[in-house]
């Protein structure tokens, strides 16, 4: 599971950067997507190809930073974080824990 987990952050890293910094990205085809909050804020789309590599795009209204994680239990100890999002001057930050 850790190895799974490795390479999600890998992934994640190329598609979040893409995401935060260009205005007009052409959007990966990604077949699965749900809303995870009642009033429709919170967007996530994702797909995985033949070898499992997963991809995922995370669309968040929010006035500066998101945070999403990955847990095979579902629970915030043990779990795989990704912190992004843009200071006040507009400069980019983007962290994998």
């Amino acid at each position: 599971m850790a190895v799974l987990f490795s390479r999600i952050k890998g992934i994640l890293c190329l598609l979040f950067l893409p995401c935060f910094c260009s205005g007009q990205s052409a959007p990966p085809l990604l077949r699965f997507s749900i809303f995870l909050d009642p009033s429709n804020m919170v967007y996530l789309r994702w797909d995985h190809d033949e070898q499992e590599l997963m991809t995922f795009e995370l669309q968040v209204h929010t006035p500066g930073w998101v945070a999403f994680g990955f847990s095979p239990h579902g629970e915030l100890p043990g779990s795989d974080i990704v912190i992004g999002g843009i200071f006040p001057n507009g400069s980019i930050y983007f962290s994998v824990s």
